[in-house]
């Protein structure tokens, strides 16, 4: 699973609650997955965001323009079909 946090460029403080955000779900679900940001305009262009933070799982934007919560990346990531065919192949 890839996650990636899209920021202004020369304002990454910006997405700090967001990455914190992110880390914490990915402590709650137990789960590995690549975590980037990016402070790059022409990444935000290409996926059409025009506000930040934005936040992508494995290149679907799921979140543009506010900060989301745990809960809500918890949600994000639960219901994506890698998490759910790896969670299939455990049980």
């Amino acid at each position: 699973m890839r996650i990636d946090i899209l920021c202004k460029p020369g304002q990454p403080e910006a997405c700090q609650g967001t990455v914190e955000n992110v880390r914490q779900a990915l402590d709650v679900l137990g789960v590995e997955a690549e975590v980037h940001q990016f402070s790059d305009s022409r990444k935000m262009i290409d996926n059409r965001i025009y506000v930040v933070p934005a936040l992508l799982i494995d290149d679907e934007v799921r979140i543009a323009g506010r900060v989301p919560e745990v809960k809500e990346i918890v949600n994000f990531i639960v219901e994506r079909p890698r998490y759910l065919r790896d969670v299939a192949k455990v049980a």
